[in-house]
């Protein structure tokens, strides 16, 4: 490990993949007005657009074979010190990561919030099941915390960032298309159907905002309780990487069948879609044909993807694989029921009972060592902003060139006097 203070050492930052849009650029932006250097790889033509500026961006066009040769080279070449990457399970990246370690250089994960929506994520080594914040127990987060007992902070104003999403998702791939590149995909679909599905998503989100109004009116007038089951994308690294799971289809059927086990016959189970699904994979239809071989066809909704609240607010139980947004229902002490590993999934929060024992009679989890962790996550790796909205961004981009160029890891940080980062901030 490098030593000394690290605003007066030399850095070189390479950035791989990063969200669509121009976060990487803009961060990288900040980092070389604070005396850093920034270089890119492209491994596309969305990767370059994005990025804007040619001299500091180099192409890799080549098999995925050639990578780590590749990526080896560019880190010694450039005198690498920092490496930046958006998730740490796509295959360029896990190779990238391995390098880096084994030149003892530092490596930064962006992840989309652990405490969303209103949160990213910035850690270093890895995030979620690979995130250094598995190892660090409960006590130490007491001990670290100025005042564990201080009142919870609340979310900075709303981002608005799914129509933006969208845009910069369709927009990335079709430049991706065009550009023609053989490139690395942690995709199992083309880039042609992927472009597709972005756009038939924005092009959806009146209709679907309707339907999920429509249904979850119905549901919270239906005088029913009902536990909430928080679906994830089929290809969302977590599910993949950390799951019990080989597919969603083994998930709902395990969901639908303990329910059908265990629940109380008044009991409803409702399923509410990833505000990002995109129906590359036809979970309505799954979850109905599911439900109906279990006789269930008259207890079991499912809900378009939007904001939790509404239907968390009145739910009896949460159930999900690893989702963060077990957490929304954890904050509000509503038991959970996690089948994978993640952040969040430590045995004074999430539920170790059996499927239908759970939905016969769920645990709630110990909201008072919930209430540490969550202020431990505010005051070291939980930033508010957004990677998609511009002024989401621009609050991103105030703190983050101090955060990376800090020796001190983030969750080293906590103790310290209150971080600047935890201020609230509205749309500017």
């Amino acid at each position: 490990m490098r030593s000394g203070h690290s605003f007066r050492v030399s850095r070189c930052f390479l950035f791989l993949q990063g969200p669509h849009g121009p976060f990487f650029r803009q961060l990288a932006a900040g980092l070389t007005r604070a005396g850093a250097s920034c270089r890119r790889v492209a491994f596309n033509r969305g990767d370059r657009a994005f990025w804007g500026n040619a001299s500091t961006c180099e192409r890799f066009t080549g098999h995925p074979d050639d990578w780590p040769a590749a990526c080896a080279d560019l880190l010694d070449r450039h005198k690498i010190t920092d490496l930046v990457l958006y998730g740490d399970t796509r295959p360029i990246h896990r190779i990238a990561i391995k390098a880096a370690r084994n030149r003892g250089l530092t490596v930064h994960v962006f992840e989309e919030g652990y405490l969303r929506p209103w949160w990213v994520t910035y850690e270093r080594g890895g995030a979620n099941a690979n995130s250094p914040l598995m190892s660090i127990t409960l006590d130490r987060m007491r001990a670290a915390l100025e005042s564990p007992d201080a009142p919870l902070v609340e979310a900075p104003g709303h981002w608005g960032t799914l129509r933006r999403h969208a845009v910069y998702g369709a927009l990335y791939h079709g430049l991706v298309l065009s550009g023609g590149a053989k490139i690395p995909s942690h995709r199992d679909i083309s880039v042609a159907r992927e472009m597709g599905l972005h756009l038939t998503r924005l092009l959806k989100i009146p209709v679907t905002a309707l339907n999920r109004w429509v249904a979850t009116t119905r549901i919270r007038r239906g005088g029913f309780p009902y536990h909430l089951v928080l679906l994830q994308l089929d290809h969302d690294a977590s599910f993949r990487h950390h799951s019990p799971f080989p597919d969603m289809h083994s998930f709902l059927e395990t969901v639908i069948r303990g329910f059908a086990e265990g629940a109380p016959p008044h009991h409803h189970l409702v399923f509410k879609a990833h505000p990002l699904e995109d129906g590359r994979v036809p979970v309505t239809r799954l979850i109905r044909t599911i439900a109906e071989e279990h006789g269930l066809t008259d207890r079991v909704h499912y809900v378009t993807g939007g904001k939790l609240a509404r239907l968390l607010d009145t739910a009896s139980s949460a159930v999900t694989v690893n989702s963060t947004a077990a957490q929304q229902a954890l904050w509000r002490g509503i038991p959970v029921k996690a089948y994978g590993q993640g952040v969040y999934t430590r045995s004074e929060f999430v539920s170790d009972q059996s499927t239908p024992a759970f939905f016969a009679r769920p645990s709630p989890p110990d909201r008072s060592a919930y209430a540490v962790y969550r202020q431990f996550l505010l005051e070291t790796s939980q930033l508010p902003g957004s990677f998609y909205a511009a002024y989401g961004r621009r609050q991103l981009c105030r703190n983050l060139p101090d955060l990376m160029l800090s020796a001190a890891d983030p969750y080293a940080r906590c103790g310290a006097a209150q971080p600047q980062h935890l201020r609230i901030v509205t749309k500017n």
